[in-house]
C-alpha cells in the first residue's frame, strides 16, 4: 500500500470515528513508527517473542498451516502406511528400491505419526486457539454494545441519500427507528440520528468455522490416541472372539488399554456374493454381504445380523466392517502310508477383480514319506473360481463367482524354516531349504485340479482338492471422536456459509431542521466491503421512510443550507428512491434520476469509504 493511500485511510478513519470501527474482530495491525517519520526501536527477546506470537496467531498463518496440513496428507493417501497395511508397505518397498530410502527418511510410510506432520498439526492447533480466543472476546463485547453514533459527514459513506420533508425531526427519527427494527436491525437513537446495525451472524459464522476446525483437530487427535483397530480373516463356519490374541493384526493408540476391549463374539455363517453376468458391468457385485451370528458379553443371547460394505455390525461403540472376500480351497494331505496329516480350508489372497487368488499350503508336522522319514511340505497354490478352459489362454479367472473352480499346485519338500523362531508370512513360501518335487520325466511336479481330484506325490503321498469354501475379512475398530469430527465438519460448513453470504452493515438516519425550517433527512450505509446489496437495501429503507416523511414541495425562496447535514444547495423537489448514491458521481449527479421539474437529485457519496473498516 502506498503512503498516499495510507494517509487517505487514516483521514477517513478520523472522519468516521467509531462509526467505522469494530465491523470485524480481526486484529488491527500496528503501524511502524517509520510511517510517521520515527525510527523503529531494536527488539529484544520479549519483542521477538511477541512478534512471533502475533505472526503465529494471525489468520494468514493459520490458513497457510491448514494448507500445509492438506498437502502433508497427500503422501498418506498415495503411499501405503504401516498403520493401515504393513504387508502393502513391504510389497511397495520391494518394488521401489530406489525411492524407499528417501521415503523412509521423510517418514512417508508413517505420515500421520511423523515429526513434521505432528509439528504442523500442533502449530495449527495453537494458531487457531491464539487467533480465536481474543476475537471471541471482542465479538461478545460487540454484541453487548450498541451500534455507534453517526459520523459528522454522512456524505463520506459509500451509500448515501438525502431529501427534505415537512415532518418534524422527532417524527422522522421515530419512524426510522420503527422501520429499521421492523427489518431486524439493532437500532437506537443517538443525538439527532438513529444508528442501526445488522449482520452479526457473519462474524459469528467466521468464529464458528474456526472453532469447528479446533473441534475436528481435537477429535482427530483423540481418535489417534484412544483408538484401536484390527483385522481378522474368517472362513465360513469359523468364529471370532474379541480378544487381542484372536486378531491377525492389531494396532492401538498410545493411550488405549487392551483390557477395555468390548466382550463379544461372532461366527461367520456364510458369505453371499452375486455378480452381474452380462453387460458392461459384468462381474460387478450385486449382493455382497456376510451373514453372522453374534452375542454380546460372555453369556449373551445369540443374534443374527448381516454385515455389508459400509453397514457394519456395531456392538457397544465397536464396529465390525466387512473388508474383503475370497476363496479357501479345502485341501487334504495324506502321507506315504495313506494317513491323513492335514485337512482344512486354506484361504488364498485375491489378486484381481475376478478373484484370481494365490497362496501357500504348508504341512509342518506329521508327514512321513513311504520310508517313514519325517519331512515338511510346501505348495504354491494358484486358484481361479471360473477357469476359461485348456487352450483358452492364461490361467486367470473369467468371473468372480466359483462357477468352474480350478486349483494349480506345485510342491516342495524339506524344511519350511518355521523352527528358526523367525516370523513368517503365511501367504509366502521360504524355499531356501526346500527342494521341488519331480515327476517321472524329471521336471517340476505341477498339476491343475478340479474339486475331488488329487495330485500324487513321488514319495507316495497325495494332495486332494476336496471343495471350495469362502472367507471374509473384517476390520474391527473403535475410534472415539468420530461423532465430534462429523459435528465439527457440519458446523464448519454452516459457519463458512454464514461468513461468505451474510454481510455486516450499518445504517444511520439523521433528521435535523434546516435554516428554512424544513427538516433535512440524511440516510447512509456502511459495510465491511463494497457490495451492490448495500445501496439496494438502503434504497428500500429510504422508500419505506419516505412514505412516512414524504418529500417537501419545492421552495424557490428557501435559503440554501451550508452544512453537509442539510444536503445539496441545489436540491429541491421530489425524491426517487432508486437514486441512492453508490460512490459513482456520474450516476448520481445526473438530474434525470429524480422525477419532476426542478427535482432534487440524491446526494452522492464523495468517494467510497475505503478506510471505514479496520
Amino acid at each position: 500500500m502506498s503512503k498516499t493511500n495510507t494517509t487517505d485511510e487514516r483521514e477517513q478513519e478520523r472522519e468516521l470515528g467509531a462509526a467505522g470501527e469494530q465491523l470485524s474482530t480481526a486484529p488491527r495491525e500496528e503501524r511502524p513508527e517509520r510511517e510517521t517519520g520515527g525510527t523503529v526501536p531494536a527488539m529484544g527477546l520479549i519483542g521477538w517473542a511477541r512478534w512471533f506470537w502475533r505472526q503465529l496467531t494471525s489468520m494468514r498463518v493459520a490458513l497457510i498451516l491448514l494448507f500445509l496440513l492438506s498437502l502433508g496428507a497427500i503422501p498418506g493417501s498415495l503411499i501405503p502406511q504401516n498403520s493401515v497395511d504393513e504387508l502393502k508397505v513391504k510389497t511397495f518397498k520391494e518394488a521401489h528400491t530406489t525411492v524407499t530410502p528417501i521415503y523412509e527418511k521423510l517418514q512417508f510410510f508413517d505420515v500421520y505419526s511423523s515429526v513434521w506432520f505432528s509439528a504442523i498439526y500442533i502449530l495449527l492447533f495453537v494458531s487457531l486457539i491464539g487467533c480465536i480466543v481474543p476475537r471471541t472476546g471482542q465479538f461478545i463485547g460487540q454484541l453487548r454494545s450498541r451500534p455507534p453514533g453517526a459520523p459528522k459527514r454522512l456524505t463520506r459513506l459509500p451509500a448515501y441519500a438525502t431529501w427534505r420533508t415537512e415532518a418534524d425531526p422527532e417524527q422522522v427519527r421515530e419512524a426510522a427507528l420503527a422501520t429499521l427494527r421492523g427489518r431486524r436491525f439493532r437500532s437506537h437513537a443517538v443525538g439527532d440520528a438513529v444508528a442501526a446495525e445488522k449482520g452479526y451472524l457473519r462474524e459469528a459464522g467466521n468464529l464458528i468455522f474456526h472453532v469447528s476446525l479446533i473441534v475436528m483437530l481435537v477429535a482427530f487427535g483423540a481418535g489417534q490416541l484412544f483408538k484401536f483397530e484390527g483385522g481378522k480373516l474368517i472362513v465360513e463356519g469359523d468364529g471370532f472372539s474379541n480378544t487381542s490374541t484372536q486378531y491377525d493384526d492389531f494396532k492401538q493408540g498410545s493411550l488405549y488399554d487392551r483390557d477395555s476391549l468390548v466382550p463379544f463374539s461372532f461366527t461367520l455363517d456364510n458369505f453371499v456374493g452375486t455378480y452381474a453376468k452380462s453387460g458392461p458391468q459384468r462381474g460387478t457385485p450385486r449382493t455382497y454381504e456376510a451373514r453372522v451370528t453374534y452375542s454380546e458379553g460372555a453369556y449373551g443371547k445369540p443374534k443374527k445380523s448381516v454385515i455389508k460394505v459400509n453397514e457394519p455390525l456395531v456392538v457397544d461403540h465397536t464396529k465390525v466392517y466387512l473388508n474383503a472376500h475370497g476363496y479357501a480351497p479345502v485341501i487334504t494331505v495324506r502321507d506315504g502310508r495313506g494317513k491323513v496329516v492335514s485337512r482344512g480350508a486354506v484361504p488364498l489372497l485375491p489378486i484381481d477383480n475376478n478373484v484370481t487368488s494365490t497362496g501357500v499350503i504348508k504341512v509342518m508336522d506329521g508327514y512321513r514319506d513311504k520310508n517313514g522319514k519325517k519331512t515338511q511340505l510346501g505348495f504354491q497354490a494358484f486358484f481361479v473360481p471360473t477357469f476359461a478352459g485348456d487352450g483358452m489362454g492364461t490361467m486367470f479367472s473369467q468371473f468372480p463367482a466359483a462357477d468352474y473352480p480350478v486349483l494349480a499346485l506345485n510342491g516342495y519338500h524339506g524344511s519350511l524354516g518355521v523352527d528358526s523362531g523367525l516370523p513368517q508370512n503365511v501367504y509366502q513360501l521360504d524355499k531356501k531349504d526346500m527342494k521341488e518335487f519331480k515327476n517321472a520325466e524329471g521336471k517340476q511336479l505341477k498339476e491343475r485340479l478340479r474339486p475331488g481330484e488329487s495330485m500324487k506325490l513321488p514319495d507316495g503321498g497325495s494332495v486332494t482338492f476336496e471343495s471350495v469354501e469362502e472367507w471374509a475379512s473384517f476390520q474391527i475398530s473403535q475410534q472415539p471422536g468420530t461423532g465430534w469430527a462429523l459435528t465439527g465438519a457440519i458446523a464448519a460448513i454452516a459457519g463458512l456459509a454464514g461468513s461468505l453470504f451474510i454481510q455486516r452493515r450499518r445504517v444511520w438516519v439523521r433528521a435535523v431542521r434546516g435554516a428554512d425550517g424544513v427538516t433535512v433527512v440524511e440516510m447512509a450505509g456502511l459495510g465491511r466491503s463494497e457490495s451492490a446489496k448495500l445501496p439496494e437495501e438502503l434504497a428500500d429503507l429510504v422508500a419505506d421512510l419516505n412514505a412516512v416523511a414524504p418529500v417537501a414541495p419545492a421552495a424557490t425562496d428557501a435559503p440554501a443550507p451550508d452544512t453537509p447535514a442539510t444536503g445539496d444547495p441545489d436540491a429541491s423537489g421530489d425524491f426517487d428512491a432508486s437514486a441512492v448514491a453508490t460512490g459513482d458521481p456520474a450516476a448520481t449527479h445526473d438530474p434525470a434520476v429524480a422525477s419532476g421539474p426542478g427535482a432534487d437529485p440524491v446526494q452522492p457519496a464523495e468517494k467510497p469509504a475505503e478506510g471505514a473498516e479496520k
